[in-house]
């Protein structure tokens, strides 16, 4: 029974390749999904946008304290540099010229989701060297 307690959640290769697939859209991909989802099956992105709220599946079992280890990164402001900030958000997000400025204006603006601590600073450096302003939720 010690073994059962102390063994690992395994996952399944299609679980895997699509959770990857997820991982590594793009902004406008993610847009496209959420709304095939919402219009398709009813499913409504959670509040900020971005993430999919689904219903658990299997018994639901209660959730554990566990530090953060996933950030999103939400612009907050584009500051007076704004097409600096555009030309980082561009880089950073893989979207078009337009994409990032439109983006960029539309501040508060999820710019990743989901990333390493480690991934999340240095996306906030930049765009905060470029002149605008980071907030990691």
């Amino acid at each position: 029974m010690s073994d059962e307690a102390t063994a690992v959640a395994e996952y399944s290769a299609e679980s895997k390749e699509l959770g990857d697939k997820i991982a590594n859209m793009t902004l406008k991909q993610a847009k496209e999904l959420s709304d095939y989802l919402k219009d398709e099956h009813g499913i409504e992105p959670a509040s900020g946008g971005g993430a999919v709220v689904m219903a658990a599946a299997g018994d639901g079992g209660g959730a554990e304290a566990v530090e953060k280890t996933e950030f999103d990164v939400v612009l907050t402001s584009f500051g007076d540099k704004k097409l600096n900030v555009v030309k980082v958000v561009k880089n950073i997000t893989g979207a078009s010229l337009m994409e990032a400025k439109k983006l960029v204006e539309g501040a508060p603006a999820t710019l990743k989701e989901a990333v390493s601590k480690e991934d999340a600073e240095k996306i906030k450096g930049e765009v905060e060297e470029a002149g605008g302003s980071i907030e990691l939720k």
